[in-house]
């Protein structure tokens, strides 16, 4: 029975998307894996149990866990994310707004002090 397992993989370069390819490669029953290393999740689909991807991967070395799942409709899911990305945008403005006050006045100090 083909199915979906979805992981959080700590994952902070190349090799280390490419360690997670090699044995998700060599994995029995697995149909087709994608490696999203900016969300730090690992798909997997095919004739798999979650168990056994989950130890397969966490063999690499890195941080493994499942992904957490969603309650929410998805309908839901894409309301909240946008919800949450205007989130995000108002705290890089304020941290910004934050962050210019402090480098104008580092500016006006001697050096030497």
């Amino acid at each position: 029975m083909t199915q979906t397992v979805v992981l959080k993989v700590g994952m902070s370069c190349q090799g280390c998307v490419g360690a997670v390819n090699r044995v998700l490669g060599k994995m029995e029953g697995v149909e087709s894996f994608d490696i999203d290393i900016k969300e730090q999740k690992v798909t997997v689909k095919g004739n798999v149990e979650p168990e056994a991807v989950f130890q397969t991967v966490s063999k690499t070395g890195k941080k493994t866990s499942y992904w957490p799942v969603e309650a929410e409709p998805k309908a839901e899911a894409a309301t909240e994310s946008k919800t949450e990305a205007e989130s995000k945008t108002e705290v890089k403005v304020d941290a910004t707004a934050d962050v210019e006050p402090k480098l104008a006045e580092a500016e006006t100090k001697p050096s030497h002090v």
